[in-house]
């Protein structure tokens, strides 16, 4: 979305935003990321938000097309859960270890793009496995997804976005592709088993002696809506760079895999959707991301934009955002918060609740829940620690005022803003949006099977 304030009073915001989280980096705009300090624990992140330099690039080659993952099998009733095995317990406090790496060499008809100075490397670190949540064969490959639970509850998901695991229980597709720079080939990464972890071993090979970027996000829902490198927009009108296939390193299930760490000037797009909720129709949306490694820019989000590029107004996209608002809407502590990027707006409330909103927590977790349900009229923020616990309401209530009823146009977007605003970053890890809301019950069985695949264990 585009800032058109002032800018002498939004730089003033963002210095101060910026500020009271990144003690323990850099400022901003001096290109060096915030890679000091000791390593981070597996169960409660710093209230800190890393900042990020790196200037934007060139496009990025999308590579080639990938087949769309089946669909998954219909999974045990969302409303009460899905019974499961206690998860093992993960080391203890394993800190983090960050290797520095040189820049990639520019790939060809791209611009230098941000450096990779930097790869994230969490190994272990984590909380004891879940009560509940769903059952785990001996491979480590869940029975029920997200998706399966979205759909027994009435609520189908239209994509399913992940490089670390299946969205699907019966998922046995590609979950991404990555591009080496050495000869500008390309390979599908896919899961070790049916409903299972990503195969990261085959990346590693396929990158070994040279730098990978990840050129399709593919979507595991019977779909098709894969994501790629953004093209230009109304904000930025080059268009955006891939993220660096080994930039953020973890594990799940006790299986080694690499989430997506977008830096200033990356983000990925569809704006060709099939399913997509548009106009004022319902969707949920939800990622697992990380308090770590945040830029305080516009906009670090994930779901339902415009599908021109540009901003077409109020309403005319409903995305998750999880970030420290930008100029726009916050909670209470330092954050980071979960919010909705509705367009022309960051919102952790509803109507006269744009600032401060006393529901609104901040989430400092290494692993955290994001949720926004979209509905008509109303919508509602929901978060949590993605390695335990269950979903907290954030709000849930009236749309903020002038965005009653929605205007969604059904383009997909990841780590940017609606008219292609790139000066964001974070980490992502997976992501859902729904046809349509489930019930309550159902989103609290997702967070279940989240907790219970182990990130960070």
């Amino acid at each position: 979305m585009r800032i058109r304030s002032a800018i002498t009073l939004a730089a003033s915001v963002l210095l101060c935003a910026c500020g009271a989280n990144d003690a323990a980096g850099p400022s901003p705009d001096d290109g060096t990321p915030n890679d000091s300090g000791p390593g981070r624990s597996g169960a409660t992140g710093s209230s800190g938000a890393g900042v990020d330099g790196g200037g934007a690039g060139g496009s990025g080659s999308s590579g080639g097309s990938g087949s769309s993952g089946a669909s998954g099998s219909t999974g045990a009733s969302g409303s009460s859960g899905v019974s499961g095995a206690t998860g093992g317990s993960g080391s203890s406090g394993t800190s983090t270890s960050r290797d520095a790496s040189t820049s990639p060499p520019p790939e060809a008809g791209r611009g230098d793009g941000a450096a990779s100075d930097a790869t994230v490397d969490r190994d272990g670190a984590g909380n004891a496995g879940p009560e509940g949540g769903t059952s785990e064969p001996a491979d480590g490959a869940a029975t029920t997804g997200p998706c399966d639970l979205y759909g027994a509850g009435g609520a189908p998901c239209v994509a399913a976005h992940s490089t670390v695991r299946a969205l699907y229980g019966s998922f046995g597709g590609s979950l991404y592709q990555v591009k080496r720079a050495s000869d500008m080939t390309t390979k599908d990464i896919g899961v070790l088993t049916a409903g299972g972890f990503a195969d990261s071993a085959a990346q590693d090979t396929f990158c070994a002696n040279t730098t990978c970027t990840i050129s399709i996000v593919y979507d595991q829902s019977p779909k098709g809506n894969h994501l790629t490198p953004a093209p230009g927009g109304g904000a930025v009108s080059t268009a955006d760079n891939p993220a660096n296939a080994t930039d953020l390193k973890t594990t799940i299930g006790g299986h080694p895999v690499y989430g997506i760490r977008i830096r200033t000037g990356m983000g990925y797009r569809n704006d060709k959707t099939s399913g997509v909720a548009t106009g004022d129709s319902p969707e949920t949306e939800y990622e697992v991301t990380s308090s770590k490694n945040l830029v305080n820019g516009c906009c670090f989000d994930y779901g339902n934009a415009e599908t021109n590029n540009h901003d077409d107004g109020s309403g005319t996209m409903e995305a998750v955002y999880f970030g420290l608002g930008v100029i726009w809407g916050t909670g209470t502590g330092t954050g980071p918060w979960v919010e909705a990027d509705l367009e022309n707006g960051i919102f952790a409330g509803g109507p006269g609740a744009t600032m401060g909103v006393a529901t609104n927590t901040s989430l400092t977790s290494t692993y955290v829940t994001a949720m926004v349900v979209g509905r008509s009229g109303s919508f509602a923020l929901k978060g949590g620690d993605a390695q335990s616990g269950t979903l907290k309401t954030m709000y849930d209530g009236d749309r903020p005022d002038g965005y009653n009823p929605m205007k969604k146009q059904g383009a997909i977007i990841l780590g940017i803003g609606g008219d292609n605003s790139n000066s964001a970053g974070g980490e992502f890890f997976e992501g859902v949006m729904t046809a349509g809301n489930a019930a309550s019950a159902v989103d609290d069985s997702v967070q279940a099977n989240i907790v219970a695949a182990g990130y960070g264990r």
